[in-house]
C-alpha cells in the first residue's frame, strides 16, 4: 500500500484555473490537470528562481519529492503546449500558507494580509504608511481538491 501524500503548502491560489490554445473551441481533443501544488512548484523553481531546496521548505515537503513535483508539472506543461491541449489547474492535497498581522503605529489598527501578497502599502483604517508586521499564524488543515 503506497504512503499517502504529505500535504503541500501553497502561497496563493491561481488567478486563472484555465489554459486552452488559440483557436481551439469548447471541444478541445483532450485537457491535461495541473495540480495547485505542481503549479506552486514550477511558481517557486521557474518565476521566482528559488534553490530547490528552499522551495522545498516553503512548500513543507522533501527536497526529493519537490524534485518530483516539479518534474511532473514541467512534463504537463510541455505537454499540454506541444499538443495543443487544454492546461486546467485544480486540487491537490493543499494548505494554504497562513496569514501574517499588521499593525498600524499610528492609530492601532490590526489586520491581517495573506502570506505571499506583499507589504500592504497603508493602513486600511487612516491610511498611515507607519506600519509593522506583528506576527504570523499558519494553518495545519490539509484540504484534498481544493479548487478555490
Amino acid at each position: 500500500m503506497a504512503r499517502p501524500k504529505s500535504c503541500r503548502r501553497i502561497a496563493r491560489h491561481p488567478g486563472y484555473l484555465v489554459f486552452k490554445p488559440a483557436g481551439v473551441g469548447r471541444r478541445a481533443p483532450a485537457e491535461i490537470v495541473l495540480g495547485m501544488d505542481e503549479l506552486e512548484a514550477i511558481r517557486l523553481a521557474d518565476r521566482d528562481g528559488l534553490y530547490q531546496e528552499e522551495a522545498a521548505e516553503r512548500m513543507n515537503v522533501s527536497r526529493q519529492t519537490f524534485g518530483r513535483i516539479l518534474m511532473a508539472a514541467r512534463e504537463k506543461i510541455a505537454r499540454a503546449l506541444v499538443e495543443g491541449m487544454i492546461l486546467r489547474i485544480e486540487g491537490g492535497e493543499i494548505e494554504m500558507a497562513g496569514k501574517k498581522d499588521s499593525t498600524c503605529l499610528k492609530c492601532g489598527d490590526e489586520w491581517e494580509v495573506p502570506f505571499g501578497t506583499g507589504r500592504p502599502a497603508a493602513c486600511p483604517k487612516c491610511e498611515s504608511t507607519d506600519i509593522r508586521r506583528t506576527g504570523g499564524r499558519r494553518r495545519r488543515r490539509c484540504r484534498k481538491g481544493a479548487t478555490s
